[in-house]
């Protein structure tokens, strides 16, 4: 097959302690090897916390809010058609600014796992644990 349709009300929303996250292609849905593309909703006042793709690079594109966009130490106020670039290796984070639902979409490359990413969880590491206090 030459591709695949990804249909909205098809996709399995997951509910996370952000909010939800939708995986729109990915090696399991849709065959993927070269992107993974995740559509992320972010409840007011959450987000999610400096991590890391090891193999990686990712786009954060703001959809919908305010996004507290962070790029290794560097932070800027995202709103919608905004979006952040990342290279492999960086830590970074995203959190939502406003008292609204924000929406992002993460498009990462090339697929890596079954699942098409891998995060490296590095919030309670130093410097990142104390940069939003």
């Amino acid at each position: 097959m030459p591709g695949k349709f990804v249909i909205a009300k098809e996709i399995e929303v997951k509910v996370d302690d952000f909010g939800t996250s939708s995986r729109l292609t990915d090696p399991l849905i849709t065959g993927a090897k070269q992107l993974t593309v995740i559509d992320v909703n972010f409840d007011p006042g959450k987000g999610h916390n400096f991590h890391k793709h090891p193999d990686q690079e990712e786009v954060v594109l703001v959809v919908a809010g305010k996004i507290e966009q962070w790029v290794d130490r560097e932070k800027r106020i995202l709103g919608p058609g905004d979006s952040a670039f990342i290279l492999a290796d960086v830590v970074h984070a995203s959190f939502n600014a406003g008292d609204q639902p924000a929406k992002i979409v993460a498009i990462l490359g090339r697929c890596v796992g079954p699942i098409g990413f891998e995060v490296g969880d590095v919030a309670n590491n130093a410097p990142w644990k104390t940069l939003r206090k």
